[in-house]
């Protein structure tokens, strides 16, 4: 039986990955990758050949089935989503969830390093020895209780967000404060394009955060630290 190992990959800065995580890459038999394209440009960086084949949100038992049967025969290898680390906002742990319903003995291996949710908490300049994760906001159904969830959280929470979705997500998110009457003393911290060359971090009042995206250009992805309580 071959073991998969989780790869955690750079979200942005290619230099942000381990030694240990180019070892693995270069050494396992294939790279299942959410988009083949992105993975391609890391490990032609590091001129790794080794070749990738597709596993995302949308993949089928059919594609779990196969990289079973790719284990089952020996074979080495290893899940890695476009940036960061499986199974975080990802579908990593509904593979492994399936791996090992079919075969407990499948040898899982973590390989971690970065993550946008541990860089912002990083920098987030409060107390993070508590905090809430809730990946992205529901695109239509259950935002408002998304959103009632983190006004209620006594500690930090944080979340991703789209770059076409951000500034009407920041809009309900302050929307729902004002009604409780915390909107103006409730701090967040923003950060777009973390570790790549345009980089930013906003900090402040929902309100200042939001006027200053609307003066910059809102591309790339997001993740939001909410102040607890």
């Amino acid at each position: 039986m071959g073991t998969l190992y989780i790869v955690a990959t750079p979200i942005g800065n290619l230099e942000d990955i381990s030694l240990r995580a180019l070892r693995i890459l270069k050494g396992v038999d294939l790279v299942l990758c959410e988009d083949t394209r992105v993975t391609k440009k890391l490990l032609n960086y590091y001129e790794i050949t080794v070749p990738t084949i597709s596993y995302h949100q949308h993949s089928k038992e059919k594609k779990m089935q196969e990289v079973l049967g790719l284990l089952s025969q020996g074979k080495n290898l290893a899940l890695v989503s476009d940036a960061g680390t499986p199974g975080i906002a990802d579908p990593g742990n509904e593979l492994i969830d399936f791996l090992l319903k079919n075969n407990p003995e499948t040898k899982i291996v973590p390989v971690p390093g970065p993550s946008a949710l541990a860089a912002i908490a990083s920098i987030a300049g409060v107390s993070m020895d508590k905090f809430l994760f809730l990946g992205y906001p529901p695109h239509k159904k259950r935002r408002k209780k998304f959103f009632e969830e983190i006004v209620q959280s006594q500690h930090p929470v944080i979340f991703y967000e789209s770059p076409h979705r951000i500034l009407k997500t920041l809009g309900e998110l302050n929307e729902i404060l004002r009604k409780v009457a915390v909107a103006k003393n409730h701090s967040i911290v923003v950060g777009r394009e973390l570790t790549k060359q345009f980089e930013t971090i906003y900090r402040g009042s929902i309100d200042k955060v939001m006027e200053m995206l609307e003066k910059g250009i809102s591309k790339g992805e997001f993740v939001i630290l909410v102040q607890g309580g």
